[in-house]
């Protein structure tokens, strides 16, 4: 496994780790591929019953790699994981039947807010932090986020936290259904393991039927709004995105998600 993606196992459970922490574990077009495969062949193993997924610290993961993305865009699109084989309608790594906890360590940034809304159970770190910068940079979701934000955390919240960009601390979070829990950052990956642990010690087949009828509740409630985010993300892609602007605004997404988070 490369360095930039780092896979444990233990009780069966994977702990699969974002590792570009110089980077604040930003999405290069490598690590969306890497990410998509692991968990893909996980999906697929047996003796896995739950996955957690995390970033090495200090962050979860910053979204994007707005460096590569300014340049050659190669890790835009979501590393071409369709959903159900639905042309355009993308997720962050092939759909899953194995349980995935997020152990959300740090601040989790667009298209990283993207991967932790894709987890099944959140669980947050008392640093974690929440935004939605797809505004600021110029660009729309593709991942899901405008169709799991709203049931995450409601109506109005979730078209604040996509309007202004601004973060959402973990103590909030929890307050508005975005986690499940908050502990002491110490504390996140033992109890993020113990709670995996617990459902892999479970009767997989009906862990994974429940967990199956779950996702078929919740598509059924969202109907087409897969299809109708990525229409959107795809439309404005073609009329607007451009992207010599992404380097121009990235000093000032930093630096105001920096004020925010020392906030």
């Amino acid at each position: 496994m490369s360095d930039i993606l780092l896979v444990e196992r233990r009780d069966g459970v994977a702990t699969v780790t974002l590792n570009r922490p110089e980077a604040r574990n930003a999405l290069s077009a490598d690590l969306i591929a890497q990410l998509g495969e692991t968990l893909s062949a996980l999906d697929a193993d047996d003796s896995v019953g739950a996955v957690v997924l995390t970033g090495a610290d200090p962050a979860f993961c910053a979204g994007l790699d707005l460096k590569q993305l300014g340049s050659d865009g190669s890790n835009l699109g979501g590393g071409g994981q369709e959903r159900d084989g639905r042309a355009g309608t993308h997720l962050p790594w092939p759909e899953m039947s194995t349980p995935v906890i997020g152990a959300i360590n740090g601040v989790a940034v667009t298209g990283g807010f993207e991967l932790a809304l894709n987890c099944d159970i959140l669980i947050a770190s008392e640093r974690a932090r929440f935004a939605d910068t797809h505004a600021r940079v110029g660009i729309l979701p593709g991942w899901g986020l405008s169709v799991l934000l709203p049931l995450a955390v409601g109506r109005s919240l979730a078209r604040q936290m996509s309007l202004t960009g601004d973060f959402l601390d973990a103590e909030r979070a929890l307050r508005a259904g975005l986690v499940s829990e908050v502990v002491p950052h110490e504390e996140l990956l033992p109890t993020a393991h113990r709670v995996a642990a617990t459902i892999a010690a479970n009767e997989r087949d009906a862990v994974l039927a429940l967990l199956a009828s779950y996702k078929a509740i919740e598509e059924a409630q969202i109907g087409e709004g897969y299809a109708v985010e990525a229409a959107t993300s795809k439309a404005w892609m073609e009329r607007a995105f451009d992207r010599s602007q992404v380097e121009a605004r990235r000093a000032a997404i930093i630096d105001r998600g920096r004020e925010q988070t020392r906030a």
